[in-house]
């Protein structure tokens, strides 16, 4: 096995997880706060329980939580000015992925003293970020646990990727208990998301067997139990299975990298504002198909991992799986139905192929196989 290394925060797992924040902040020396969040999450209710935590530690915060779906860097920018002028030494972030990943941009702007979109790319960021504790509601983007940040450049119309150690966190709060408030739609899409984080980095061209450990097992619970979290929105077995999946594929894509379908939903979401984890959703069975043939083995892995049995056409069975899965999801629209035009498709895949991620993916992929693929799922 060649040399790797692997990063991870310290993470605590489990209901109740989230309450430590006050005295997990203060330990790491916080002394003025800025918790990042959005609407979505005060409305639930637990950014304010989170900032109570904060105050019986004796710590003050101050709430932004002007953050889009589909984070932007003028959010960003905002968001590092407020933890400026507010005097801030510390990042707490309450919410999925956007607040999340707006969190460790503005940790990368104040302590960088850049545009945040300056450090696109891999290990751009020089100097360490403030500390900052992840405390994630959503059991699908990882952010909590990943060295990625996705932040949107309207200008450019794209998303960019800040891939980087300083931007892993330093502590991760994770308590199911916060999935009760997602809606079935949101639970549908984020868990949909983790799914493809587990595949695409188990078929990446950096995968390891640590990473493949942590992939196959988030595969196998989340075929197990996203519908039945869904069906049952209130057990806690199944929202629990469905957070320890998200985390388990964090904890491989961090360390292996994705593939093409993000870099193709990174794509959608630059240029038409498209929801992520829908996105990835309707986009993976396609990719499926078209990298099959050079990584059929460690597909069937995927395939056996999700309980198929795989006689005949082992391509087909899989990449109808994956479709049956977030069909019962509920996730049943195609791109077109969404806003996508075919007279996108030329800048939409330009734009992928110049996304980090489609580094990782297993088969080479030129612009016109993006567009087919586009075209697939029009």
């Amino acid at each position: 096995m060649e040399l790797r290394k692997f990063v991870a925060p310290e993470f605590i797992f489990g209901e109740g997880a989230r309450l430590h924040a006050g005295r997990y902040a203060r330990h790491l020396g916080a002394r003025k706060i800025l918790l990042v969040t959005d609407k979505g999450v005060i409305t639930a209710g637990w950014a304010e329980e989170i900032a109570q935590c904060l105050k019986k530690e004796g710590l003050s915060c101050e709430i932004f939580s002007d953050i889009s779906p589909n984070p932007r860097a003028e959010e960003v920018m905002k968001g590092a000015e407020i933890y400026r002028n507010e005097g801030c030494n510390f990042i707490v972030s309450v919410g999925g992925g956007s607040p999340m990943d707006c969190a460790k941009g503005i940790g990368i702007v104040s302590s960088n003293k850049e545009h945040v979109l300056h450090f696109e790319g891999v290990d751009m960021v020089s100097n360490p970020c403030p500390p900052l504790i992840c405390i994630p509601t959503t059991a699908g983007t990882s952010a909590d646990v990943s060295q990625f940040a996705i932040i949107t450049d309207r200008e450019r119309k794209v998303k960019i990727a800040i891939i980087s150690k300083a931007v892993v966190p330093d502590i991760a709060l994770i308590d199911p208990v916060t999935l009760t408030t997602m809606d079935s739609y949101l639970t549908a899409c984020t868990g949909m998301d983790a799914l493809c984080h587990a595949i695409e980095a188990y078929v990446s061209n950096a995968s390891s067997p640590v990473t493949d450990l942590n992939a196959l097992e988030a595969i196998r619970l989340i075929t197990e139990n996203l519908i039945e979290s869904l069906n049952n929105p209130m057990s806690m077995k199944h929202r629990n299975n469905m957070m320890l999946a998200s985390l388990l594929a964090g904890l491989a894509f961090s360390n292996a990298s994705l593939g093409a379908v993000h870099a193709m939903a990174h794509s959608l979401g630059g240029f038409l504002d498209f929801p992520h984890g829908e996105a990835n959703a309707i986009l993976l069975s396609y990719v499926i198909s078209h990298n099959y043939d050079v990584a059929s083995e460690r597909y069937d892995r995927i395939g056996e991992a999700m309980k198929l049995k795989l006689n005949g056409d082992k391509k087909k069975s899989i990449c109808k799986k994956i479709v049956q899965l977030r069909t019962e999801a509920g996730i049943t629209s195609t791109l077109g139905q969404k806003g996508m035009k075919k007279s996108d498709i030329p800048q939409l895949a330009y734009n992928a192929i110049r996304d980090a991620c489609i580094v990782t993916n297993p088969k080479k992929a030129k612009q016109k196989d993006i567009e087919t693929i586009y075209e697939q799922a029009l």
